[in-house]
């Protein structure tokens, strides 16, 4: 199954995202890009170069030498030519990743970067927290995946191998802070704009998931 199709994918951390994507990716045989990893690379480069996170213009300038250096379409995500998949994972990069994606100077040098990812490609799947609103709200498919606290707790506490009560209460913080921020703040479930599908997938596997979005992708074939 090939084409031209552009598949947006946002949703609060835990609802299975990138493993979604990642799969609907394969079945299309088009690119994915991770662009919470695109974040937490820049997040990363701010703590190596020793800057406050807080301090919005030095932050924004990072951002704006470091982006054409980040690969976050592959399972090793690259960072001016080094692997920093296990660090922007990390407990240093996870405490800071939200007051960094705020930035209204980061978002509008990431935004730039991804929505021309996307239009050098013969269709892509996107996954993040704006996609679907503000990098591609004309993408063919837009889908917000979202799953209850407690589950999302389990399965990102399964990944890293964290405490569930602090990775429950580390998702809560930062759900927080991607709802409340002023730039392109994530949307709950029930404020949607028109045209985005919500799916919870909380009782539900990656498999279900998928076979739900390609089948949403079939009829625009």
């Amino acid at each position: 199954m090939r084409g031209a199709v552009s598949v947006a994918i946002d949703g609060p951390g835990g609802a299975g995202k990138t493993s979604v994507a990642r799969a609907v990716a394969g079945i299309l045989g088009v690119e994915c890009l991770d662009t919470g990893a695109m974040y937490r690379a820049v997040a990363a480069a701010v703590l190596g170069r020793g800057i406050d996170p807080a301090q919005e213009a030095e932050v924004a300038g990072v951002a704006r030498r470091v982006v054409g250096t980040i690969d976050a379409t592959e399972r090793a995500v690259r960072l001016e030519g080094a692997d920093v998949t296990e660090e922007i994972r990390g407990t240093a990069v996870t405490a800071v990743v939200s007051t960094v994606a705020a930035n209204p100077g980061v978002r509008q040098v990431m935004v730039a970067r991804q929505q021309a990812w996307a239009a050098e490609r013969d269709g892509c799947v996107m996954e993040g927290r704006d996609i679907c609103t503000v990098v591609l709200p004309r993408a063919d498919v837009r889908v917000y995946l979202h799953a209850d606290a407690a589950v999302r707790a389990r399965r990102r506490s399964g990944e890293s191998g964290g405490n569930e009560s602090a990775v429950r209460a580390s998702l809560s913080e930062r759900d927080r802070l991607d709802s409340t921020r002023s730039h392109a703040p994530l949307p709950p479930p029930e404020g949607l704009p028109a045209g985005v599908r919500a799916i919870d997938t909380t009782h539900r596997t990656v498999e279900e998931v998928v076979a739900e979005i390609v089948g949403m992708i079939g009829p625009l074939r």
